[in-house]
């Protein structure tokens, strides 16, 4: 599977789902595959930042994280998508991301890429399954070919056992709940798999 390109592109306010990127990055390069990890842009004013003492620490711990383009949805064969939920949609963040991939898009090229999402929540009904199939929405019109994890290993119900994608919840102390980093390696080495087998085919 070396020659699978896996692309991970996250937006996180406070770390929860650029925790979830990286051990989907770890879980990429376990199997084989080449792993570019990247944030979207920040779109939030650095006065709104700063008076969310965890958004701010997150915030510049990261400015080093590359930030996401379409140059690289183009290299990608794979890609793991990871936003948290707002309101039950994708973050405004990430959504700004893939309106501006109308370009890439006009030309066929996000056709068969191999695409998969992640989410999180503060609490286990807060829209997380919305949240993934409303990109996943958007992959359709991508013609991407959309792999979930369904129920295809145990370690998925360690984080919950949500079938579209791995979805954690945030607890009151900032911590992810349960078992999430098992059901995120699974599904990034599953979405490898078949972006190789697509590839291959």
């Amino acid at each position: 599977m070396a020659n699978v390109k896996l692309a991970i592109i996250y937006y996180s306010s406070t770390g929860t789902n650029y925790q979830m990127a990286q051990w989907a990055e770890e879980a990429g390069s376990e199997a084989g595959a080449e792993v570019k990890l990247l944030k979207v842009p920040e779109l939030a004013p650095e006065s709104a930042i700063a008076k969310n003492e965890g958004w701010k620490a997150h915030y510049d711990a990261t400015k080093d994280v590359p930030e996401a383009s379409s140059a690289d949805i183009e290299w990608a064969d794979a890609i793991i998508f990871s936003t948290p939920t707002r309101f039950g949609n994708v973050a405004s963040q990430m959504k700004q991301f893939l309106d501006l991939q109308g370009g890439i898009w006009a030309t066929g090229k996000t056709v068969n890429k191999v695409v998969s999402a992640m989410t999180s929540a503060q609490n286990p009904h807060g829209g997380q399954e919305a949240t993934i199939l409303s990109l996943y929405t958007s992959m359709m019109h991508w013609g991407a070919i959309i792999v979930p994890p369904g129920y295809t290993d145990q370690v998925l119900f360690g984080a919950g056992g949500n079938p579209y994608g791995t979805s954690a919840t945030q607890g009151q102390d900032g911590k992810i709940v349960g078992d999430v980093q098992a059901a995120v390696k699974h599904q990034a080495k599953r979405t490898v798999e078949i972006a190789a087998k697509v590839l291959n085919s």
